[in-house]
C-alpha cells in the first residue's frame, strides 16, 4: 500500500536527486545493510532489522485502515517497550504524529493530553489500561492494546507499504512538556529535527556506530528518552530497552560487557551510588565507550563519583531541551576541568546570551540563552501564543539563564523563572545550591524564593541529607557565610526527605514553593 500523504506540487523546486530526511528512512537504510541483525531487544522480545521495518510498515497500513490521515495525531500510553518504536515510526510514515504522554500521569491528566492532541487512535499498554479515563473511549476512533491484541492487529495489516513524499518539517512526534509551570504543552518535533539530532548524537558521542549496543532505560515518553533509543536503530546499532530503571539491573547489564553506551540523568547516579559497596565493587568493570548525562545539572561532587567509578574519558554532559534539541556538550576531556559547566555548542548550533533589552552580553555576564540550529521544534501544538513567546527572530529560548567564559564554555546559571530578587538584587539559586552541595553530608539541595516583608523575597534552602549522615542548619549557615555574599545566603534551611521531581529528573521548584507556602513558612 502507498501512503497518500504529500506530493511534489512544484517538481522543479527540488533537485532531481533530492532525498528527504525521515526517521524511518534511516531505519530502512540500516535494514538494507544488515537485514538479519538484531535491532531491538526488550526482555525476552527482540526484532531483527527486517522484522522491525515490517512491523513499522504494518503499523502504517494499519492506522491508514483505521482512518488516520496525514496531519492527524495518534497517542501512545506505555512504559518502555519494543512497540513504542514501531508505533511512533509507523504512524509517522503516513504523515501523522504520535503524542507520547507519560504513563505515570493520572487518568484525568492523560485524558487532557489525548484530548488536547486530538488523538484519533490510542495505543495503550495492558499495564496502563486502568489509567485510561472511560470518557476517552467516546472521543477516540480506536484503541489498540499492546501485546497479544496488537500482534493480532498487526497480522491483519499488509506488510507492503510504499512511503509517500514527506516534507522534512512534517511533525514526527509530540512529546508533552513536563508541566513544571502550568499545563503541559505538546512539543511538535519534525522528521528533520529528529534525524539531524540523531546524526549529531552519532558524531558527538562516538557510541552510535553499527557495532554499538546501546542501553535505553530513560522513559521513552520524553523527547530525549525516545531520541537516544531511536538513534541506535537509525544508525544501524542495537538498542536494548529496559521497561524501567533499576540501578543494579543497569550496572549488571553494563558489567556484562555487551553495552557500549547509555543515556542517564543525575537521579540514576543517586540510585547507583546508594547500592551497597560490595555490589558496586562487584560490578565495576565494563566496556563502555561513552556515557551521556542530560535533563538536569550534574552536581560536581556526583560527577566526580561517576568519573571515578566508570573511568575518565567517557562522560558527556549535554545541555538541551525538548524544544531546542541538542544545544551544547561538555566533552570527557573537560569534565573535571570545567566546574558546573555544560560545554560548548554542538556543531551547526549558534548561541546568543541576551539581556532584558535584547542585547548580547559579554564574557562572564549572565543573559537568557537563545539557540538557532537544525534541531529546533516546530512550535507548540495549537498554542500559537506560547510558540511566539518561545521564539525570537527564529531563535528559541526555554527560559534558561547562562554565562559564557573566556574560552567559550557555557554555564547554565538558572531558570529565568526560578531567579530570586531579594532586596532588589538578582540571585540565581543554582549558584547557592552548588555551594550547599559541597557539604559532605548533603545529597542534594534546591533553593527557592519565598515572600519576605523586608526583602521582597528571601532565599530558602531545601536540603536532602546523605543516608546515615547528620546535619544541622548551623553547619550550612557557616558554609554559606564563608562562600557567598550576604545577599546570596539562605535565610532558612529545611531538611526534607526528597526533592520533588518530574519523570525526566527535573526538580519541581513550583511544587517546593507551593509546599513551603502551605506547610513550611511557620517553621
Amino acid at each position: 500500500m502507498s501512503a497518500p500523504v504529500y506530493t511534489r506540487e512544484a517538481p522543479g523546486a527540488l533537485p532531481p536527486g533530492f532525498h528527504n530526511l525521515t526517521v524511518a528512512s534511516g531505519i530502512r537504510s540500516a535494514a538494507r545493510r544488515e537485514p538479519g541483525k538484531t535491532a531491538v531487544i526488550c526482555g525476552a522480545q527482540s526484532r531483527s532489522y527486517t522484522q522491525l521495518v515490517e512491523h513499522i510498515d504494518r503499523v502504517a497500513n494499519g492506522v491508514l485502515a483505521l482512518g488516520l490521515q496525514a496531519g492527524q495525531n495518534a497517542a501512545i500510553v506505555a512504559p518502555n517497550c519494543i512497540e513504542y518504536i514501531e508505533v511512533v515510526a509507523g504512524v509517522s510514515e503516513i504523515g501523522a504524529a504520535t503524542a507520547t504522554p507519560n504513563p505515570r500521569l493520572t487518568p484525568r491528566e492523560l485524558a487532557d493530553i489525548c484530548n488536547d492532541a486530538q488523538a484519533q487512535i490510542l495505543f495503550v499498554h495492558p499495564d496502563c489500561l486502568a489509567s485510561i479515563d472511560r470518557s476517552l473511549y467516546t472521543t477516540l476512533r480506536h484503541v489498540v492494546v499492546l501485546g497479544d491484541a496488537y500482534a493480532q492487529w498487526l497480522a491483519t495489516a499488509s506488510p507492503d507499504f510504499t512511503p509517500g513524499f514527506l516534507p522534512e518539517w512534517t511533525t514526527f512526534a509530540i512529546p508533552y512538556t513536563s508541566g513544571t509551570t502550568g499545563k503541559p504543552k505538546g512539543v511538535m518535533l519534525s522528521h528533520r529535527s529528529r534525524t539531524l539530532c540523531f546524526l549529531s548524537y552519532a558524531g558527538e558521542y562516538g557510541i552510535y556506530a553499527p557495532e554499538d549496543h546501546f542501553l535505553a532505560f530513560a522513559p521513552m515518553c520524553h523527547g530525549a528518552g525516545l531520541a537516544y533509543a531511536m538513534t541506535s536503530v537509525f544508525t544501524g546499532g542495537c538498542v536494548e530497552i529496559l521497561a524501567k530503571f533499576d540501578a543494579e539491573t543497569v550496572l549488571r547489564a553494563v558489567h556484562s560487557g555487551r553495552v557500549t553506551g547509555m543515556f542517564t540523568v543525575p537521579t540514576h547516579y543517586h540510585a547507583m551510588f546508594s547500592l551497597p559497596a560490595a555490589v558496586l565493587d562487584e560490578l565495576r568493570g565494563h566496556k563502555l565507550r561513552g556515557i551521556v548525562c542530560n535533563a538536569a545539572p550534574l552536581p560536581q561532587g556526583l560527577k566526580e563519583l561517576v568519573v571515578g567509578y566508570f573511568g575518565d574519558g567517557l562522560l558527556h554532559e549535554t545541555y538541551g531541551s525538548t524544544e531546542a534539541g541538542v544545544v551544547s556538550n561538555l566533552r570527557p576531556k573537560d569534565q573535571l576541568r570545567k566546574v558546573n559547566c555544560v560545554g560548548q555548542p554542538f556543531g551547526n548550533n549558534l548561541i546568543r546570551l541576551l539581556d532584558e533589552a535584547g542585547r548580547e552580553v559579554g564574557a562572564n555576564e549572565v543573559g537568557e540563552l537563545f539557540s538557532l540550529s537544525t534541531t529546533l521544534f516546530n512550535g507548540y501544538w495549537q498554542k500559537p501564543e506560547a510558540t511566539a513567546e518561545a521564539f525570537r527572530d527564529g531563535w528559541v529560548s526555554v527560559g534558561d539563564m547562562a554565562r559564557r567564559d573566556d574560552e567559550g564554555f557555557l554555564y547554565i546559571v538558572d531558570r529565568k523563572k526560578d531567579m530570586v530578587i531579594t532586596g532588589g538584587i538578582n540571585v540565581y539559586p543554582r549558584e547557592v545550591e552548588a555551594v550547599i552541595d559541597q557539604h559532605d553530608s548533603v545529597l542534594e539541595s534546591a533553593v527557592i524564593g519565598a515572600p519576605d516583608p523586608q526583602w521582597g523575597e528571601k532565599l530558602v534552602a531545601c536540603v536532602v541529607v546523605q543516608p546515615g549522615a547528620a546535619l544541622d542548619a548551623a553547619a550550612l549557615t557557616a558554609l554559606c557565610r564563608n562562600e557567598l555574599a550576604a545577599y546570596k545566603q539562605p535565610k532558612q534551611f529545611l531538611l526534607i526527605e526528597a526533592l520533588p521531581r518530574n519523570a525526566s529528573g527535573k526538580v519541581l521548584k513550583t511544587s517546593l514553593r507551593t509546599w513551603y507556602a502551605q506547610h513550611a513558612a511557620a517553621h
